[in-house]
């Protein structure tokens, strides 16, 4: 029986947090390697989609993908690479474009809002911004990929990958997958400490409300203790009405104390919440931290590893992508 295949990936734009653990790496590790034929990526392309530093995202993509590793992600079990170092990404991603049309890529929510962003600092957007569901697109249907795990705000993206699958079997021959995304049901969305409204995004310019994964315990302690919460003094979960309360419901159990609304009723403080949360949070994240500076003490081990997921990667990528070419109608090489 063929196992599943899935692919997802990491955007070296920050440093990974807590939030892209819960969301997504912990996911992966403990449940998707071990249940399917899994490709994992730090997707450094898409880092380029916005102004950047050079040096910076060398730095972080190779953090994140010690990172990958430190989180579980075995190499004997998976496929953990780097994506600039398939060419296969970006051959299939132009026949992506010539298959997506404008309007989707402008009906996509992350331009708009980023977009919006660059327009109002007085910054000029980038057509890379514009068309790199293209380019994610092709990460995905370059392995005949069966499931994407992606939070609920990458969702999107992976519906228009579906799209494009059917539209290039429709108009050249059957050559993809089309892929279904996967949310994790708990934790899929872990909000900013300090903006309870806002995702906890790496690339945030404010950093008070966001647990990075390197941080050091007490780092997370005054982070987590700082936490806003809402009017009022009892302890409920409702997203909608305490979304700060709620969201420290959340954290506490990803972590693994329960169910966020019956752990409401455990407390009668917001202190004793923040304070269990907070513990809650470092204890979570020690053994990665603590794995992350074994790695960076061997950095020719981080490399064999990215050097053997990327040729696996591309002995899977190639021949479709090959495929690909040919049903559109270009000449094979000589």
């Amino acid at each position: 029986m063929t196992r599943t295949r899935i692919f997802s990936g990491v955007k070296p734009t920050g440093h990974l947090t807590l939030g892209n653990y819960l969301g997504a790496l912990r996911g992966w590790a403990d449940e998707d390697q071990h249940r399917a034929d899994a490709l994992f990526c730090v997707v450094d392309l898409h880092a380029l989609t916005v102004e950047h530093d050079p040096a910076r995202v060398r730095r972080l993509s190779r953090q994140a993908a010690t990172l990958l590793l430190a989180v579980g992600l075995d190499p004997r079990l998976c496929t953990v690479f780097v994506q600039s170092h398939v060419d296969e990404h970006t051959r299939l991603a132009y026949l992506m474009e010539c298959t997506a049309s404008d309007g989707e890529m402008r009906r996509m929510i992350q331009y708009k809002e980023k977009a919006e962003r660059e327009r109002v600092r007085g910054g000029s957007v980038r057509l890379s911004l514009l068309t790199y569901p293209a380019l994610m697109a092709a990460d995905i249907l370059a392995y005949g990929t069966g499931e994407v795990p992606v939070g609920e705000d990458q969702a999107q993206h992976v519906e228009l990958t579906r799209d494009l699958a059917v539209r290039f079997n429709q108009r050249y021959g059957q050559t993809f997958v089309v892929p279904k995304a996967t949310v994790p049901k708990v934790a899929a969305r872990v909000m900013d400490l300090q903006e309870p409204t806002s995702k906890m995004g790496k690339s945030h310019a404010r950093t008070s409300g966001i647990v990075y994964l390197l941080d050091e315990p007490d780092v997370v302690r005054k982070k987590v203790m700082r936490a806003v919460t809402d009017t009022g003094s009892d302890v409920v979960y409702d997203r909608a009405e305490r979304p700060g309360v709620a969201n420290l419901l959340d954290i506490l159990a990803a972590c693994g104390a329960g169910e966020p609304a019956e752990l409401a009723g455990e407390y009668d403080s917001y202190g004793a919440l923040k304070k269990d949360t907070a513990e809650a949070v470092v204890e979570l994240l020690r053994p990665v931290r603590e794995r992350h500076a074994e790695l960076v003490k061997d950095p020719e081990y981080v490399d064999s590893v990215l050097r053997d997921g990327a040729e696996r990667a591309r002995a899977i990528a190639r021949p479709r992508v090959d495929a690909a070419y040919r049903a559109v109608g270009l000449m094979p090489a000589v």
